[in-house]
């Protein structure tokens, strides 16, 4: 079973490996992160690491056990109402065979034993049906429409406190 960790320095060639794999994949349901997202990984890894130091973010990779990373869930704007913003993306390789769904739960059950967190919050594009599924298939709930980089999306929220 991949193993969800942390994010550290020592994830970074491997995570550039992720990201560039599976750039055009994901550009089908995201925006492309662009150009200066790779050429500048190494300074955007450090701010984030920064981030995570400080309280701000949770950064996780799901790796297997050759290393590879096979996706990304991050807590990201921890706030002082103990509530964050859930986003996460799978290489393509491992989509459709339950692996964000799992991995999602794991997160959920590390924001709330782990980070004392109260509430995640989840934003998808309507276009975007596997983040959609994962994110109700793991008790999140619709509270409304949101655009994200132009496109029409949903946004979601699970009470960890239920």
């Amino acid at each position: 079973m991949p193993e969800l960790q942390l994010l550290t320095i020592g994830h970074a060639d491997a995570l550039l490996d992720f990201e560039r794999d599976n750039r055009e994949f994901f550009a089908r349901s995201v925006p492309d992160r662009g150009d200066d997202y790779f050429t500048g990984f190494a300074t955007r890894q450090a701010e984030l690491l920064a981030e995570q130091a400080a309280g701000l973010c949770h950064f996780h990779v799901l790796v297997d056990a050759d290393g590879s990373v096979l996706g990304r869930f991050n807590l990201v704007d921890v706030s002082a109402d103990r509530s964050a913003d859930l986003g996460f993306r799978v290489a393509e390789r491992v989509t459709g065979r339950g692996v964000a769904t799992d991995a999602v739960r794991r997160v959920c059950a590390l924001a709330r034993e782990g980070y004392g967190l109260h509430r995640l919050y989840a934003s998808a594009a309507l276009e975007n049906a596997g983040s959609l599924g994962v994110l109700r298939r793991t008790g999140f709930v619709p509270v409304g429409e949101v655009v994200l980089s132009g496109r029409p999306g949903i946004r979601h929220v699970l009470e960890l406190t239920a």
